[in-house]
């Protein structure tokens, strides 16, 4: 039997991880087998796990590697591919290892030539929230605003991008040393969240208030449904209880949403340099319960990768 280096969940809510030896998974008739080059790290990854997971499990749900194994009833991939992809509740282990198993209904994206394998990873699980978030809005005209809460990590530094790409103004929160990189992003008004005052702010820019809010960080929806305009909405990405007050909605990303073409696009963005893709610090794989503890302080700004070969 193959076996390989993998990180894993040592045991149900542990929400750690630690190297371990376990078999390379065997893929079904459905299934790619991935070599695994490089993985996107996410705060939810010692623990967004199957219900029947068996320990140790392999934690980590998006990645990007080269196609080893075709399932017999996969069509449209071949081997030698390169993808990145999100791989969610696979009960046959996740991406923080050598090999994963991957269904074929999975998100699969194929890698533009112009990103490697480390780019390529960073960019599902962040542009596909953001992008499902974007579509659960109601329609906001060019010269509207958007307000979002938590902005400096990667799932904000895709959104405040395709903001202005449709044309609003962008209002968002982030520590003060942040700013200047929100700025660069395309954000105009730009607010200390630790500031008591930081709503007045908006309300300032805004006098009506904001036609929509995303708020990223988890206990930032209501704060941001005060400087959101009567009527509006404000998309909770990190599951804030959603509720209505003032006709303001605070509801949850639309996950039904298919954003395929959208992130196929997104792709070919970040490889023609119209999108920014920041990745703070690149792990080599040994050092991956260091990337999990600094994803967990969530004050890494854009995305954390491990890589597992350097390329």
């Amino acid at each position: 039997m193959r076996t390989m280096t993998a990180f894993v969940v040592p045991e149900a809510q542990a929400n750690t991880v630690e190297p371990a030896r376990v078999p390379v998974p065997q893929i079904g008739a459905d299934e790619l087998l991935v070599r695994i080059k490089a993985v996107g790290v996410g705060i939810h990854d010692s623990y967004f796990l199957p219900s029947d997971a068996a320990y140790p499990f392999p934690a980590g749900i998006e990645a990007a590697g080269v196609v080893e194994a075709v399932g017999s009833q996969v069509e449209g991939r071949h081997l030698g591919e390169r993808i990145a992809f999100v791989s969610s509740m696979q009960v046959k282990g996740g991406t923080w290892a050598e090999y994963a198993a991957v269904r074929a209904d999975s998100m699969i994206l194929p890698i533009p030539d112009g990103l490697d394998f480390v780019q390529a990873a960073a960019i599902p699980v962040a542009g596909s929230t953001a992008l499902r978030a974007m579509c659960t809005l109601p329609p906001i005209p060019a010269g509207g605003s958007i307000f979002v809460a938590g902005a400096s990590g990667a799932i904000g530094t895709f959104a405040i991008q395709l903001a202005r790409l449709r044309g609003w103004r962008v209002a968002a929160s982030a520590s003060r040393r942040n700013h200047d990189y929100l700025a660069a992003l395309g954000a105009t008004m730009i607010v200390d969240y630790h500031e008591a005052s930081w709503p007045d702010r908006i309300r300032s820019w805004a006098p009506d208030g904001v036609d929509a809010a995303l708020a990223v960080p988890p206990h930032t929806s209501t704060d941001s449904l005060t400087v959101v305009k009567n009527g509006g909405t404000v998309v909770t990405i990190s599951g804030d209880k959603p509720t209505t007050e003032r006709g303001v909605k605070v509801i949850l990303p639309s996950f039904g949403v298919d954003v395929s073409e959208g992130m196929r696009e997104l792709f070919d963005q970040v490889g023609r340099g119209e999108i920014r893709l920041e990745i703070e610090h690149v792990y080599p794989f040994d050092q991956a319960p260091m990337a999990l503890a600094k994803v967990q302080t969530r004050h890494a700004r854009g995305k954390l990768v491990l890589s597992l070969t350097g390329d």
